[in-house]
Protein backbone atom coordinates (compact mmCIF):
# COMPACT_ATOMS: atom_id res chain seq x y z
CA UNK A 1 0.00 0.00 0.00
CA UNK A 2 1.58 3.65 -0.81
CA UNK A 3 1.86 6.57 1.14
CA UNK A 4 -1.33 7.68 1.21
CA UNK A 5 -4.11 9.40 3.75
CA UNK A 6 -5.00 6.06 5.50
CA UNK A 7 -0.81 5.52 5.87
CA UNK A 8 -0.30 8.56 7.07
CA UNK A 9 -3.15 7.76 10.02
CA UNK A 10 -1.37 4.63 10.94
CA UNK A 11 1.78 4.62 12.68
CA UNK A 12 5.47 3.41 11.35
CA UNK A 13 4.66 0.28 13.87
CA UNK A 14 1.25 -0.48 12.63
CA UNK A 15 2.48 -0.60 9.33
CA UNK A 16 5.50 -3.17 9.99
CA UNK A 17 2.95 -5.03 12.17
CA UNK A 18 0.08 -5.39 9.43
CA UNK A 19 2.82 -6.58 6.62
CA UNK A 20 4.27 -9.26 9.74
CA UNK A 21 0.78 -10.17 10.48
CA UNK A 22 -0.23 -10.42 6.74
CA UNK A 23 2.70 -12.96 6.10
CA UNK A 24 2.96 -14.90 9.59
CA UNK A 25 0.61 -17.16 9.61
CA UNK A 26 1.88 -18.62 6.10
CA UNK A 27 5.36 -18.88 7.19
CA UNK A 28 4.72 -20.12 10.91
CA UNK A 29 4.66 -24.33 10.05
CA UNK A 30 7.58 -23.74 7.48
CA UNK A 31 9.63 -22.34 10.07
CA UNK A 32 8.74 -24.42 12.63
CA UNK A 33 8.57 -27.77 10.76
CA UNK A 34 11.87 -26.96 8.84
CA UNK A 35 14.83 -26.46 11.57
CA UNK A 36 15.05 -29.62 13.31
CA UNK A 37 14.25 -31.99 10.11
CA UNK A 38 17.64 -29.70 8.14
CA UNK A 39 19.60 -30.80 11.36
CA UNK A 40 19.75 -34.15 11.74
CA UNK A 41 19.58 -34.76 8.07
CA UNK A 42 23.16 -32.88 8.36
CA UNK A 43 23.96 -35.10 11.13
CA UNK A 44 23.17 -38.10 9.54
CA UNK A 45 25.14 -36.97 6.22
CA UNK A 46 28.02 -37.11 9.01
CA UNK A 47 27.04 -40.43 10.93
CA UNK A 48 30.09 -42.56 11.05
CA UNK A 49 27.98 -45.60 11.93
CA UNK A 50 24.64 -47.04 10.78
CA UNK A 51 23.17 -47.12 13.68
CA UNK A 52 23.55 -43.62 13.99
CA UNK A 53 22.37 -42.83 10.81
CA UNK A 54 18.87 -44.77 11.36
CA UNK A 55 18.97 -42.89 14.61
CA UNK A 56 19.05 -39.26 12.48
CA UNK A 57 16.43 -40.38 10.49
CA UNK A 58 14.02 -40.94 12.98
CA UNK A 59 14.66 -37.97 14.45
CA UNK A 60 14.54 -35.83 11.72
CA UNK A 61 11.04 -37.86 10.72
CA UNK A 62 10.02 -37.27 14.85
CA UNK A 63 10.92 -33.16 14.75
CA UNK A 64 9.42 -32.79 11.98
CA UNK A 65 6.25 -34.39 12.58
CA UNK A 66 6.33 -32.34 15.82
CA UNK A 67 7.34 -28.95 14.28
CA UNK A 68 4.48 -29.25 11.36
CA UNK A 69 1.70 -29.59 14.40
CA UNK A 70 3.42 -26.79 16.61
CA UNK A 71 3.69 -24.63 13.55
CA UNK A 72 -0.17 -25.33 12.67
CA UNK A 73 -0.69 -24.35 16.42
CA UNK A 74 0.95 -20.89 16.19
CA UNK A 75 -0.58 -20.56 13.02
CA UNK A 76 -3.85 -20.23 13.85
CA UNK A 77 -3.29 -18.30 17.13
CA UNK A 78 -1.43 -15.67 14.59
CA UNK A 79 -4.54 -15.87 12.31
CA UNK A 80 -6.63 -14.95 15.39
CA UNK A 81 -4.39 -12.44 16.66
CA UNK A 82 -4.21 -11.06 13.22
CA UNK A 83 -8.01 -10.64 13.25
CA UNK A 84 -8.92 -9.21 16.51
CA UNK A 85 -5.53 -6.27 15.85
CA UNK A 86 -6.88 -5.61 12.63
CA UNK A 87 -10.52 -4.73 14.04
CA UNK A 88 -9.17 -2.42 16.59
CA UNK A 89 -7.45 -0.95 13.72
CA UNK A 90 -10.35 -0.62 11.89
CA UNK A 91 -12.19 0.74 15.01
CA UNK A 92 -9.89 3.73 15.15
CA UNK A 93 -9.15 4.13 11.22
CA UNK A 94 -12.95 4.54 10.71
CA UNK A 95 -13.83 7.17 13.59
CA UNK A 96 -13.93 10.03 11.48
CA UNK A 97 -15.25 8.39 8.66
CA UNK A 98 -13.60 5.84 5.88
CA UNK A 99 -11.89 7.52 3.28
CA UNK A 100 -11.23 5.83 0.02
CA UNK A 101 -7.62 5.77 0.38
CA UNK A 102 -8.64 3.60 3.68
CA UNK A 103 -11.07 0.62 1.48
CA UNK A 104 -8.15 -1.61 1.45
CA UNK A 105 -8.51 -2.19 5.37
CA UNK A 106 -11.94 -2.73 5.36
CA UNK A 107 -12.15 -5.80 2.38
CA UNK A 108 -13.58 -7.94 5.21
CA UNK A 109 -16.76 -6.07 5.52
CA UNK A 110 -16.91 -5.98 1.85
CA UNK A 111 -19.38 -8.26 0.00
CA UNK A 112 -18.28 -10.51 -2.20
CA UNK A 113 -19.65 -9.37 -5.17
CA UNK A 114 -18.12 -5.36 -3.75
CA UNK A 115 -14.88 -6.76 -4.16
CA UNK A 116 -14.83 -8.75 -7.47
CA UNK A 117 -16.41 -5.37 -9.01
CA UNK A 118 -13.89 -3.83 -7.50
CA UNK A 119 -11.20 -5.77 -9.19
CA UNK A 120 -13.20 -5.65 -12.26
CA UNK A 121 -13.30 -2.43 -12.10
CA UNK A 122 -9.49 -1.13 -11.33
CA UNK A 123 -8.11 -3.59 -14.43
CA UNK A 124 -11.07 -1.42 -16.72
CA UNK A 125 -11.12 1.92 -15.82
CA UNK A 126 -9.13 3.50 -13.01
CA UNK A 127 -11.33 6.75 -12.83
CA UNK A 128 -14.31 4.62 -12.42
CA UNK A 129 -12.44 2.55 -9.66
CA UNK A 130 -11.28 5.89 -7.74
CA UNK A 131 -15.09 6.71 -8.10
CA UNK A 132 -16.08 3.30 -6.94
CA UNK A 133 -13.74 2.96 -4.34
CA UNK A 134 -14.67 6.40 -3.20
CA UNK A 135 -18.42 5.57 -3.02
CA UNK A 136 -17.89 2.11 -1.07
CA UNK A 137 -16.28 3.98 1.54
CA UNK A 138 -19.44 5.83 2.36
CA UNK A 139 -21.54 2.44 2.25
CA UNK A 140 -18.74 0.53 4.72
CA UNK A 141 -18.83 4.37 6.82
CA UNK A 142 -22.77 3.99 6.67
CA UNK A 143 -23.15 0.39 7.37
CA UNK A 144 -21.02 0.76 10.42
CA UNK A 145 -23.24 3.95 12.06
CA UNK A 146 -26.37 2.01 10.98
CA UNK A 147 -25.00 -0.80 13.12
CA UNK A 148 -23.27 1.17 16.07
CA UNK A 149 -26.59 2.82 16.14
CA UNK A 150 -28.48 -0.38 16.61
CA UNK A 151 -26.46 -1.21 19.15
CA UNK A 152 -26.68 1.80 21.16
CA UNK A 153 -30.41 2.04 20.67
CA UNK A 154 -30.88 -1.45 22.27
CA UNK A 155 -28.59 -0.25 25.45
CA UNK A 156 -31.18 2.61 25.60
CA UNK A 157 -33.95 0.52 25.55
CA UNK A 158 -33.34 -1.65 28.09
CA UNK A 159 -32.39 1.79 30.48
CA UNK A 160 -35.51 2.68 29.70
CA UNK A 161 -37.41 -0.80 30.77
CA UNK A 162 -35.24 -0.74 33.95
CA UNK A 163 -36.44 2.41 35.43
CA UNK A 164 -40.08 2.25 34.62
CA UNK A 165 -39.77 0.07 38.21
CA UNK A 166 -38.48 3.41 39.61
CA UNK A 167 -40.62 6.16 40.93
CA UNK A 168 -40.00 9.96 41.88
CA UNK A 169 -39.39 12.93 39.99
CA UNK A 170 -35.26 12.21 39.32
CA UNK A 171 -36.22 9.38 37.66
CA UNK A 172 -39.25 10.58 35.63
CA UNK A 173 -36.17 13.17 34.33
CA UNK A 174 -34.01 10.16 33.79
CA UNK A 175 -36.87 8.42 31.49
CA UNK A 176 -37.17 12.13 29.39
CA UNK A 177 -33.49 11.85 28.61
CA UNK A 178 -33.12 8.81 27.84
CA UNK A 179 -36.29 8.63 25.75
CA UNK A 180 -34.88 12.33 23.83
CA UNK A 181 -31.27 10.17 23.29
CA UNK A 182 -33.59 7.52 21.86
CA UNK A 183 -35.14 9.75 18.98
CA UNK A 184 -31.94 11.20 17.98
CA UNK A 185 -30.23 7.54 17.87
CA UNK A 186 -33.22 6.75 15.85
CA UNK A 187 -33.08 9.79 13.38
CA UNK A 188 -29.35 8.85 13.39
CA UNK A 189 -29.82 5.52 12.19
CA UNK A 190 -32.63 6.61 9.79
CA UNK A 191 -30.09 9.09 8.01
CA UNK A 192 -27.81 6.46 8.15
CA UNK A 193 -29.52 3.88 6.16
CA UNK A 194 -30.51 6.87 3.65
CA UNK A 195 -27.27 7.39 2.83
CA UNK A 196 -26.77 3.72 2.66
CA UNK A 197 -29.45 3.32 0.18
CA UNK A 198 -27.59 5.96 -2.13
CA UNK A 199 -23.94 4.81 -1.78
CA UNK A 200 -25.50 0.91 -2.91
CA UNK A 201 -27.42 3.10 -5.95
CA UNK A 202 -23.91 4.61 -6.52
CA UNK A 203 -21.86 1.64 -6.48
CA UNK A 204 -24.46 0.17 -8.80
CA UNK A 205 -24.77 2.58 -11.55
CA UNK A 206 -20.80 2.25 -11.68
CA UNK A 207 -20.89 -1.34 -11.99
CA UNK A 208 -22.95 -0.89 -14.91
CA UNK A 209 -21.31 1.86 -16.45
CA UNK A 210 -18.25 -0.32 -16.18
CA UNK A 211 -19.93 -3.14 -18.07
CA UNK A 212 -21.51 -0.87 -20.97
CA UNK A 213 -17.79 0.58 -21.04
CA UNK A 214 -18.86 3.84 -20.80
CA UNK A 215 -17.32 7.47 -20.56
CA UNK A 216 -16.01 9.02 -17.83
CA UNK A 217 -17.95 12.34 -18.55
CA UNK A 218 -21.01 10.65 -18.97
CA UNK A 219 -20.79 8.43 -16.23
CA UNK A 220 -19.64 11.36 -13.52
CA UNK A 221 -22.56 13.41 -14.51
CA UNK A 222 -25.13 10.47 -13.55
CA UNK A 223 -23.15 10.23 -10.61
CA UNK A 224 -23.54 13.72 -9.82
CA UNK A 225 -27.37 13.21 -9.10
CA UNK A 226 -27.11 11.04 -5.77
CA UNK A 227 -25.81 13.01 -2.97
CA UNK A 228 -23.01 10.93 -1.06
CA UNK A 229 -21.73 13.58 1.86
CA UNK A 230 -20.88 11.32 4.62
CA UNK A 231 -19.13 12.89 7.03
CA UNK A 232 -21.05 14.28 9.45
CA UNK A 233 -22.33 10.67 10.37
CA UNK A 234 -19.77 9.70 12.24
CA UNK A 235 -19.79 13.30 13.97
CA UNK A 236 -24.05 12.56 14.46
CA UNK A 237 -23.32 9.46 16.54
CA UNK A 238 -20.38 10.41 18.21
CA UNK A 239 -22.53 13.48 19.90
CA UNK A 240 -25.33 11.13 20.34
CA UNK A 241 -22.96 8.83 22.36
CA UNK A 242 -21.46 11.43 24.33
CA UNK A 243 -24.92 12.59 25.86
CA UNK A 244 -25.64 8.82 26.28
CA UNK A 245 -22.69 8.29 28.35
CA UNK A 246 -23.50 11.38 30.27
CA UNK A 247 -26.81 9.87 31.01
CA UNK A 248 -25.36 7.05 32.32
CA UNK A 249 -23.04 9.55 34.50
CA UNK A 250 -26.31 11.20 35.60
CA UNK A 251 -27.71 7.48 36.91
CA UNK A 252 -24.93 6.38 38.56
CA UNK A 253 -24.69 9.57 40.49
CA UNK A 254 -28.23 9.62 41.58
CA UNK A 255 -28.26 5.49 42.25
CA UNK A 256 -25.47 6.29 44.43
CA UNK A 257 -26.95 9.38 46.14
CA UNK A 258 -29.88 7.42 46.70
CA UNK A 259 -27.91 3.89 48.24
CA UNK A 260 -26.27 6.96 50.75
CA UNK A 261 -29.53 7.80 51.92
CA UNK A 262 -31.05 4.96 52.71
CA UNK A 263 -27.80 4.21 54.69
CA UNK A 264 -28.10 7.05 56.33
CA UNK A 265 -31.83 6.44 57.15
CA UNK A 266 -30.82 2.88 58.78
CA UNK A 267 -28.67 4.22 60.52
CA UNK A 268 -30.99 7.05 62.23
Amino acid sequence: MSKTTSDNKLTASERAMARILKYAPWLAPILFALPGPVLFMILYLAAATTEAAALYIFLALASLGVGAVAGLIVALFLVFYRRSWMKRLRERLATDGITADEVAWFTSEMTTAERQSLSQIEAQNLLLADAYRETLAARLTASRVVNSARRDLLLVERRLNRTTYNQGQTNATLQEELKADKARLERVRQEAAERRSEAEARLQMIEAAASRGQSWTETNAALQRLSATQQHLPLALESARLDQEVREDIEKELRGGDNASTTKTQTG
